[in-house]
């Protein structure tokens, strides 16, 4: 990245809000950076562009791997730009836990979106973050918008948490399953169910047409004995094929008779603010772990303290109590 005495803010901006790529390109990799003084002029940017953000419909997309997670955004974002719409995708990847590296393989896998002149496809390393989502998806979703594309979506990879924080994010929470029946439903994540807003089979083709059928099947019984996240939509639940493209359309649709329904409601507007206030702890938090680890003074007093909770001279509660008092 370049040195932050040459980047100009007002400049980037105005050539984000142009919609050139390189520019979007550039200020992703601005809040990304873990660059003190890069940080800063990221807060700059976003707020410089807050203005331009908020049109576009945001769709989290998780599942387990394996399910066709980035198959189905290259058919799903191809039916989209076919359709007149310009598709963002943050496409968050597994890190290594210890080199914090990532294969970031995404873009392979998403061959006709990529070669899309109104598509942007950015792979993100999760580095470690709480849920497997990059920590700067929030202000990237933002910087996309700014830049024109009026769909943004934000693959997670489907572990741990990552479905919680991409829920978070966005307006819309499509669940990925594969075809499978009877005792796989016992395999079922309660609260990952919970928390879509629709729930799609994939493989929905050939031999596997009617193994889906009958999944689908199985799930909807699944939604009826579990609450609703709205109770002014009930999630349903949808065969398609990503390889052959059936079905496509049809959860495009569902989706934007969740943004209708929410929006008569006014729950899509809370959602927003919601969402909005939730990010706000989110970087508070994050803030003050770095401070803890940044901060040299701090960083050599929580060693210390962590060293006398191994060796069982302070209890955790009491030394989180010492660590919080650092930070005042």
């Amino acid at each position: 990245m370049t040195n932050s005495k040459f980047i100009d803010i007002a400049s980037l901006a105005r050539d984000v809000r142009s919609g050139s790529r390189a520019a979007l390109a550039r200020a992703i990799t601005l809040v990304e950076s873990r660059r003190s003084d890069h940080q800063a002029l990221a807060r700059e940017l976003v707020q410089t562009l807050l203005p331009d953000t908020g049109k576009a419909v945001r769709v989290g997309i998780t599942g387990s791997p394996g399910v066709g997670k980035s198959t189905t955004i290259d058919a799903l974002g191809t039916y989209l730009i076919e359709q007149g719409h310009t598709v963002a995708v943050l496409a968050v990847d597994p890190s290594s836990a210890r080199s914090g590296g990532s294969i970031l393989g995404d873009k392979t896998r998403m061959a006709r979106l990529s070669a899309s002149d109104e598509a942007f496809i950015r792979p993100s390393p999760s580095s470690g973050t709480l849920g497997g989502v990059a920590a700067k998806t929030r202000e990237a979703m933002l910087l996309c918008e700014a830049a024109g594309f009026d769909v943004v979506l934000v693959e997670t990879v489907g572990i741990g948490q990552s479905e919680t924080a991409v829920c978070d994010m966005t307006d819309f929470f499509l669940a990925l399953m594969l075809p499978g029946g009877g005792d796989e439903l016992q395999g079922i994540k309660k609260g990952l169910v919970e928390l879509a807003d629709m729930i799609a089979i994939n493989k929905a083709d050939g031999d596997n047409l009617k193994r889906a059928n009958i999944t689908a099947a199985d799930y909807r019984g699944a939604l009826h004995i579990l609450a609703p996240r709205s109770e002014h939509w009930h999630p349903p639940v949808e065969t398609y094929s990503a390889l052959t493209g059936d079905g496509i359309a049809k959860l495009w649709q569902k989706i934007l008779d969740h943004r209708k329904a929410m929006n008569a409601s006014g729950e899509f507007a809370a959602r927003r603010r919601d969402q909005q206030v939730k990010w706000m702890w989110s970087i508070l938090e994050q803030r003050m772990l770095s401070r803890l680890r940044s901060e040299a003074s701090v960083r050599t007093k929580v060693r210390k303290i962590e060293t006398e909770v191994a060796d069982g001279h302070l209890t955790p509660a009491l030394a989180a109590e010492q660590i919080l008092g650092l930070l005042q």
